[in-house]
């Protein structure tokens, strides 16, 4: 199998897995839930603060300050613009966070997204040529939408939600196993060849801030709240991040290698951190 065919799988299968991602999210959210929380002004400030403002503002000054190469800086910069991977809710789970409002966070992030990268891309990733809209139409098209019709469904019939989400879930598992299947034969080589890159090192400084910072410096809302916003900063939207890469033309390698290596980075921050603030959960009882 040629280069060329393993890339336009790797693209096909990143679609699938933004799709399905973001209709399993829809047909299980509850909106109503959602929309309650997310009149609470002070999380909905510091979510935003830290997802869009803090850490990309960080990430920027990373890039400057590290002797990374240009490529790296790239894909570390898209990474930060792009908090809360679908699989927050179980992490919240697991740390006995407030499942109530990580739906909240999740809808919040994403149309955020969707408006926020357009504009900012062009301002905080030099070298990335693409116009704002060329930005916008796969995020419109792979996030909003999916996210759309499956909270249309599940308002519908939460009976119909229940028997579709599974099968949705079931195929989007699948579909991110191929993905990383293809990630590692397209790009295994490139992942060694980071080593003494500042790359690792990077994205090492990143998540530990873009983890631990939301927790400790979050102030005036609950534990179970600070939970929720630091591990929606721990983990990224990797579809949001990948999608200027294969939109824009004359993307270097690395920059994609870059975000593929956010794989790793937000699972075992993800996980480590949740598993941290689940014993202190236990501990303040």
């Amino acid at each position: 199998m040629s280069l060329e065919v393993q890339q336009a799988l790797l693209k096909i299968t990143l679609v699938i897995f933004m799709v399905g991602n973001l209709l399993d999210v829809g047909l299980r959210l509850q909106f109503d839930e959602a929309i309650r929380d997310l009149r609470d002004a002070r999380f909905v400030a510091w979510s935003l603060l830290w997802g869009f403002v803090l850490l990309p503002g960080f990430a920027y000054g990373m890039g400057l300050i590290i002797p990374m190469e240009h490529p790296y800086v790239i894909g570390l910069v898209l990474l930060a613009m792009t908090p809360c991977a679908p699989f927050l809710p179980p992490m919240v789970d697991r740390a006995r966070g407030s499942l109530g409002y990580t739906a909240a966070f999740m809808l919040l992030t994403c149309v955020t997204t969707v408006v926020y990268m357009p504009l900012a891309v062009p301002i905080l990733v030099k070298g990335l040529s693409a116009s704002a809209w060329t930005i916008a139409k796969p995020l419109l098209l792979f996030l909003l939408v999916p996210l759309a019709l499956g909270l249309w469904v599940r308002r519908r019939s939460a009976p119909l939600a229940a028997r579709i989400e599974p099968v949705v879930r079931k195929i989007t598992g699948i579909d991110t196993i191929l993905m990383l299947g293809l990630c590692l034969l397209i790009y295994g080589k490139q992942f060694l060849a980071l080593e003494g890159s500042y790359a690792i090192g990077a994205q090492i400084v990143f998540f530990s801030v873009a983890t631990i910072a939301p927790y400790l410096l979050t102030f005036g809302i609950p534990r179970e709240q600070r939970t929720v916003i630091s591990l929606g900063m721990a983990t990224r939207n990797l579809g949001a991040a990948f999608a200027p890469l294969f939109t824009a033309p004359g993307i270097d390698q690395r920059a994609i290698v870059m975000v593929a290596l956010g794989v790793i980075m937000q699972t075992a921050f993800s996980f480590g951190a949740a598993t941290c603030y689940r014993r202190l959960s236990q501990e303040a009882r």
